[in-house]
């Protein structure tokens, strides 16, 4: 093989050109010049030292922060004929015995470690042994304090770059701010490094945020666009990963759940069975993802708001690493910032003011009007200069015309005043919408002279009008107790020399799954299934083998002989030897039956999609309306009665109508139903638990879940 970047991307990669930097960076490093190097996920980074090392004569040495990450790159090097090893404690003695002396052998090209292994004197002696080309520090953020996963071991690093004067350094990021990238130098000692900074901008991710209201619901009707895709969602606590997890385990969902609160070994599985397209779904904390390279996560959704901008991008950066386009929601409440604001209190000052900068920049991207990816790039020192980028909500939503809104703005403000400006958005609408609450009753509020002014508009109305407003900074939510300050802004309002204008109404979006489907999908579901079992065959991720992108090619050129697939993306001459006898077959098969030719320019009909499992709550909801009662599905299912009102309300909410009579598994008074229903109108639809404790934990859980479901049923009037 003729030992040129350019040859070995086409024959090893099968790859036919250079992305952005890549060809610059791996010169510079054939040259033994340090670099750092911030390029966005998927972008190629690891081409850029996977390549020299193929040239070198001597070891690659990548350092690396975790197993997972490790094991997927060994393999995936070894899938297109790259000889490779790692060193970490997931080895029995044996293969680490062997690896070591692989790498005695100068018989791999590369060595994957953790800086703990790294600094074993053994490692040591056995790298100053033998001729080491390349140091590459993967992860590197992970050096700087002010990143988000500051690991102190990495610190050690500067020392390799003394030990190892004739070896090159490169150090890989993909989410450093400048203050981060200012601190990798300085701490790796790099100072007359090279610089090679790409965009941030993953432009195949379609970035949404939508008011949280109705999380479960939201999300249900979020993935159902979704069938038979990968996709990750993230929770704020072990909690709620839990309760989302078995919602939707209960509810037929392929999905599993990962936090630091399992143990190792489930964590392990949960996370293979991923990978391994086994299961579509991880609910996931942040503890989830660091090492995952699976490329085709087709979606991520935010279930709660994130703590930072930093954990956001990484996190939504574990979709469409294959290029194709992939979908990110944020369901944005502020209930959230205030679970945020609570880790806060252990904090120092600087460390309290550093956290408060990055809460204001999630802030600000998920509040902003603009392009969302204005405020997303320039927190990383970018400038998006775009002004429509086609690909985020914000971009997409028709421009409605704003309205004089200046009255009921100044109800709003001046019951923030008489309250006194010691109270959050969900008081001050209790005290104008006129209710009984008795947090509102026990403070006098119901004696001022804003008690009541708004009940004829709704509870949505009103949050909708309060989160304008925040976002516009005429009212400041207090950063430690979060009630509501009056601004200078707010004041002109109030004094009428300034008016409001704003939407009056949230706007509603078109439920678009941002994702590519111009291919033949059904020739697709062919090879993915070949692929699936060459996978299972060999024990590795089906990815490995082929990615989607991949796949997908061939389903828009239909190849036919070797020649043609290997102008297929991502596929080199040893795949070839490989893959070509077990998947050309079923793609040649394929096309005589459908007569279709290579590279045809065939115009695709996207045939409905048929054998998707029915969910849970979709067979509940249409047994129940085959005349089944609660009691017989219950004992059909073996869950207690609350789970079958859990999937008769999802459901409903899925926009499926309920045949009469739900009232009847009820035992409350006409006036107990009248409670529960007024609660229902005040604190809304989201949660069970606030009209559970406002009816002082007297009416119980599935009493309140049955006048739900008959409220969104129309069986019950909401007055």
């Amino acid at each position: 093989m003729n030992k040129t970047p350019k040859s070995i991307m086409k024959e090893v990669f099968g790859y036919d050109e250079f992305r952005e930097n890549q060809l610059d960076i791996i010169n510079s490093t054939l040259n033994k010049e340090d670099a750092i190097v911030v390029m966005p996920t998927g972008s190629g980074k690891s081409l850029c030292y996977q390549i020299p090392s193929l040239i070198f004569d001597g070891l690659t040495v990548v350092v690396s922060p975790l197993i997972s990450l490790m094991k997927d790159q060994v393999e995936q090097l070894r899938e297109v004929g790259i000889k490779a090893v790692f060193l970490n404690s997931s080895l029995t003695y044996e293969a680490y015995e062997e690896n070591i002396q692989t790498i005695r052998n100068n018989s791999s090209r590369l060595l994957y470690v953790a800086p703990e292994t790294l600094f074993q004197p053994r490692i040591l002696d056995l790298l100053d042994s033998i001729k080491v080309d390349c140091f590459t520090i993967d992860e590197a953020h992970c050096i700087s304090e002010w990143g988000h996963d500051f690991r102190p071991e990495y610190r050690k690093l500067s020392q390799i770059r003394e030990d190892f004067p004739d070896s090159v350094f490169t150090a890989f990021t993909a989410t450093a701010t400048p203050i981060v990238q200012k601190d990798m130098i300085r701490s790796l000692n790099l100072n007359e490094a090279k610089q090679f900074i790409s965009s941030f901008d993953r432009k195949n991710l379609f970035l949404e945020v939508v008011n949280k209201n109705d999380p479960l619901t939201q999300t249900v009707d979020f993935i159902n666009r979704f069938p038979n895709q990968s996709g990750l969602i993230y929770c704020f606590s072990r909690r709620q990963v839990d309760e989302l997890y078995q919602t939707l385990n209960e509810n037929g969902y392929s999905v599993k759940p990962y936090h630091a609160g399992l143990s190792d070994i489930v964590r392990h599985k949960n996370q293979e069975l991923f990978i391994r397209d086994d299961i579509q779904i991880i609910v996931a904390t942040i503890a989830f993802g660091m090492g995952i390279n699976k490329p085709n996560i087709r979606f991520v959704v935010h279930y709660d708001v994130p703590k930072n901008i930093e954990s956001y991008y990484q996190q939504i950066g574990r979709a469409g690493r294959d290029g194709l386009n992939s979908h990110c929601l944020l369901l944005f409440g502020y209930g959230d910032i205030g679970k945020i604001k609570y880790f806060f209190k252990d904090k120092t000052d600087n460390e309290l003011k550093i956290a408060y900068n990055q809460l204001d920049s999630i802030l600000n991207f998920s509040e902003t009007e603009e392009c969302r990816r204005k405020p997303l790039l320039n927190y990383f020192g970018e400038e998006y200069e775009q002004d429509n980028c086609k690909m985020c909500d914000n971009c997409l939503q028709d421009k409605k015309e704003q309205i004089n809104l200046t009255i009921p703005v100044q109800k709003f403000l001046s019951c923030m005043k008489r309250t006194g400006e010691m109270f959050g958005v969900h008081h001050i609408i209790l005290v104008l919408r006129g209710s009984k609450d008795k947090k509102v009753l026990n403070r006098n509020h119901d004696k001022i002279s804003t008690y009541g002014i708004g009940a004829d508009i709704s509870n949505k109305q009103w949050n909708f009008l309060a989160r304008q407003l925040i976002r516009k900074k005429i009212i400041i939510p207090d950063e430690q107790y979060g009630s509501l300050k009056l601004t200078s802004q707010a004041w002109e309002i109030l004094k009428n020399e300034t008016e409001f204008f704003g939407l009056w109404q949230e706007e509603t979006r078109k439920k678009k799954a941002f994702v590519s489907t111009d291919y033949d999908t059904n020739l697709f579901e062919l090879l993915r299934s070949k692929r699936k079992q060459i996978a299972d065959e060999r024990n590795v991720p089906p990815y490995v083998i082929f990615s989607d992108k991949t796949l997908i090619d061939i389903c828009v050129h239909y190849p036919q002989s070797n020649d043609s697939l290997l102008k297929i993306h991502g596929v080199g001459q040893f795949k070839i030897e490989k893959y070509s006898n077990a998947f050309l077959p079923i793609i040649i098969e394929y096309c005589l039956e459908k007569n279709i030719s290579e590279k045809q320019n065939v115009k695709l009909v996207k045939l409905p999609k048929t054998g998707i499992k029915k969910r849970r709550f979709e067979e509940v909801g249409e047994m129940y309306n085959s005349g089944k009662s609660i009691s017989e599905l219950r004992q059909h299912y073996q869950v207690k009665s609350q789970t079958i009102y859990t999937h008769l309300t999802l459901f409903v909410q899925s926009g499926n109508e309920l045949r009469k009579g739900i009232l009847t598994e009820s035992s409350l008074s006409d006036e107990d139903r009248k409670q529960v229903v007024t609660q229902f109108n005040e604190l809304g639809f989201e949660a069970l638990s606030p009209i559970f404790y406002a009816l002082k934990e007297r009416i119980g859980y599935d009493e309140i879940k049955i006048m739900k479901i008959a409220l969104l049923n129309g069986e019950l009037n909401t007055e």
